[in-house]
C-alpha cells in the first residue's frame, strides 16, 4: 500500500482513506433506508480492512455521533490497527476553549479510544477566532488526547493563520481537509492547494466523487434521491456526461477502471489524500481500484480540460 507522511507528522497515511459521513446519517444518505443497514456497513468496513486500506475519518456530527460508534465497535472487534481521524464542530454556544477538549473526550468515548491519530476543526466558524481553536487544539495534543491535529473547509488565509499559531506552540497543522474533485476544483484557483504545498499541510480531499454524480451512475434520465437531486439537477446532469464519458474511455485503457477509480486517482494524482465514503462492500470494493496505478499527465489535463467544461 502506497502511502504518504500527514503533513510535519511521523504519521503515516494511504493516499486513499475512507469517509464515514454515510454511517448514521439520515439527512443527506437515507442511512436505513433501501436496504442501506448496519450490516452494510460492517461489510463496508471489513472490505477496506481486506483491501489493505486503515485511514477513516468521521465526525462527532455525522449521524449525530452514530458515525464515531460503528466505527469504535468495528475497530475494537476486528483488533485491526488503523488511523482514525474524527473533527470537532464549533456550535455557536460553544465560545470557550476547553470546551474542544470537552468534545474530543465524548468522541473518544464514542469511539472506545483513548487518543485519536488526527484530530480537527470541521467548520471556520464564529464567534471565535480560528486562533482561539488553534490554540485549544494545541492543548488537546499537549493533554495526550490527539497525536496530530488539522482544519476543515478553511480557505488560504485561515489555515495561515492557524498554522502560525500552532507553529508558536510547537504544534504542526497536519492538514487541510476540504471539498475537492474534478466538479469542484476551487482550491486550484483560491489559493488552498498552494498554500497547503507551501507550508508542508496535508490536503484531504473530502466528496471526491461529487456525492457519487462522478461514479456515472446518475444521469439527466436516472438522477440521485433527495437532496443530491436537488444539487445536480436535470441541467448539471446533462453538463456533466461528456466529463462522464471521457473518464469511461480513460478507464478502458487502464483495464477497465470505472468513472470512480478515474475520479479517485485523479484527485490522488493532484497530490491529495482522497476519502471517498461508501455504505457497503461493494463501494468499498470500487474504491480500492484507484490504487496501484496513475494517469498519465496528458490524462490528468484532458480530464482537466473537459472537467472545467463540466462546471
Amino acid at each position: 500500500m502506497e502511502t504518504t507522511t500527514l503533513g510535519k507528522t511521523n504519521i503515516r497515511i494511504p493516499w486513499l482513506g475512507i469517509g464515514t459521513w454515510q454511517w448514521g446519517d439520515r439527512m443527506m444518505w437515507d442511512y436505513g433506508k433501501g436496504g442501506y443497514t448496519d450490516a452494510d456497513i460492517r461489510a463496508s468496513f471489513d472490505a477496506t480492512i481486506a483491501g489493505g486500506v486503515r485511514f477513516f475519518d468521521t465526525a462527532e456530527v455525522y449521524g449525530m455521533g452514530r458515525s464515531e460508534r460503528f466505527l469504535g465497535r468495528f475497530v475494537q472487534e476486528s483488533g485491526e490497527q488503523v488511523v482514525i481521524a474524527t473533527k470537532f464542530f464549533p456550535y455557536p454556544w460553544r465560545f470557550r476553549r476547553k470546551q474542544l477538549l470537552s468534545a474530543l473526550r465524548s468522541s473518544l468515548r464514542r469511539l472506545k479510544m483513548s487518543q485519536v491519530d488526527l484530530y480537527q476543526v470541521h467548520f471556520p466558524l464564529p464567534p471565535l477566532p480560528v486562533e482561539a481553536w488553534a490554540d485549544a487544539l494545541a492543548d488537546a495534543v499537549e493533554a495526550g488526547l490527539t497525536r496530530a491535529v488539522g482544519v476543515s473547509n478553511y480557505n488560504a488565509e485561515q489555515m495561515g493563520l492557524v498554522h502560525n499559531t500552532l507553529a508558536a506552540r510547537g504544534v504542526p497543522l497536519a492538514s487541510n481537509q476540504i471539498q475537492y474533485s474534478l466538479l469542484h476544483r476551487e482550491p486550484e484557483r483560491n489559493g488552498q492547494l498552494q498554500t497547503a504545498r507551501d507550508l508542508g499541510i496535508t490536503i484531504i480531499a473530502y466528496s471526491p466523487l461529487a456525492k457519487g454524480m462522478l461514479t456515472g451512475k446518475y444521469t439527466p434520465e436516472n438522477p440521485p434521491p433527495g437532496a443530491r437531486g436537488r444539487m445536480y439537477n436535470h441541467e448539471r446532469l446533462v453538463a456533466i456526461q461528456p466529463l462522464i464519458t471521457l473518464m469511461q474511455e480513460i478507464g478502458a485503457a487502464h483495464g477497465d477502471k470505472t468513472p470512480a477509480q478515474v475520479a479517485l486517482n485523479w484527485t490522488i494524482c493532484k497530490g491529495t489524500v482522497t476519502i471517498p465514503g461508501v455504505k457497503n462492500a461493494r463501494q468499498a470494493e470500487s474504491n480500492l481500484g484507484a490504487l496501484g496505478w496513475r494517469l498519465t499527465a496528458d490524462e490528468v489535463a484532458a480530464l482537466d480540460e473537459a472537467s472545467a467544461e463540466a462546471q
